[in-house]
């Protein structure tokens, strides 16, 4: 599928990721069609035509891309009586960008197949300024043709588009990438609270922060393998000298701050777990680690 005036996308949904997909769409040359329950929202795209239903977006669009928030938004606006699948031509896509379960996604994928309708699950990362600039980042799953002839599509809003699999395999790459920000966020929460307890200022310890990942990477700087077992025996001596050397600093640094937020009389539940479960993040099994009893002097290594 090239970008054309010939190949219409229908946007449900103009929150802020719709409506930066929608803007970056029309901007490739592709024709738009809009639709949103809130009339101020497609009064945002004047140039583009506003379809009053999915059900009538359904009838105009050759790809339909559904950036609604909920399950059950999804599936509504998708019903294949009142939604848009009611109304979609054989041949044409869905391209579902919202957050949802994969279950959602392969119920969309099941009654779609039914009338002639490919689908194509998109996680998008970037939040709203990527989606304003038209630099998302797409995690697709879908079959490989199918992703293909969408991708100006796809690249139309996206920076980097990446088939992760088949349909499905983009939200569940989307919830994986959700759980390291979450989570990272939960490690920054701990780490202020410790900060202000301590009496250190938030504002400087988010300064140091950002100046130091742009130097020692971020959440992603030990996703190198393709696997999280355990190291095997026949692995690089090397490599995994390196991984247990940095567990036993891990060890030594999360103790130690787990020591002060006991002085200090705060909790860091998080920051335990991580103690407990750091051989693992390494990469590493022991006996004692499998046990929950990891530490440095498992490793054989000193401070």
């Amino acid at each position: 599928m090239e970008p054309s005036r010939s190949t219409v996308v229908g946007v449900i949904g103009l929150g802020d990721i719709g409506s930066g997909v929608a803007r970056a769409v029309g901007g490739a040359g592709l024709e738009l069609v809009v639709c949103d329950i809130r009339p101020e929202a497609t009064a945002a795209f004047p140039d583009a035509e506003v379809a009053p239903t999915p059900r009538d977006l359904g009838a105009k669009s050759d790809v339909v891309a559904v950036a609604v928030v909920t399950d059950a938004q999804v599936l509504a606006v998708l019903d294949p009586d009142t939604g848009a699948l009611s109304t979609a031509r054989p041949g044409s896509a869905v391209l579902v960008l919202s957050t949802v379960a994969p279950d959602t996604v392969h119920s969309v994928g099941e009654t779609a197949r039914g009338r002639g309708v490919d689908v194509v699950d998109c996680g998008v990362s970037g939040g709203p300024v990527a989606a304003a600039e038209g630099s998302l980042v797409a995690m697709v799953g879908g079959e490989p043709d199918v992703v293909e002839r969408l991708r100006p599509v796809l690249e139309s809003f996206s920076s980097l588009v990446v088939h992760m699999g088949p349909l499905g395999a983009g939200i569940k790459t989307k919830l994986a990438r959700n759980l390291v920000q979450y989570g990272s966020w939960l490690a920054a929460y701990e780490a202020q609270v410790l900060a202000e307890a301590s009496g250190i200022e938030l504002a400087k310890l988010a300064q140091v922060i950002r100046a130091s990942d742009e130097k020692i990477g971020g959440a992603s700087r030990l996703m190198f393998r393709d696997t999280v077992a355990p190291f095997r025996p026949d692995d690089h001596p090397g490599l995994v000298g390196a991984m247990r050397s940095a567990a036993a600093l891990a060890h030594k640094d999360l103790r130690a701050a787990l020591q002060l937020a006991d002085q200090l009389g705060v909790s860091l539940p998080l920051a335990a777990m991580t103690d407990a479960r750091a051989d693992a993040l390494f990469g590493l099994h022991t006996d004692a680690a499998a046990a929950g009893e990891s530490g440095p002097h498992q490793l054989g290594a000193t401070t």
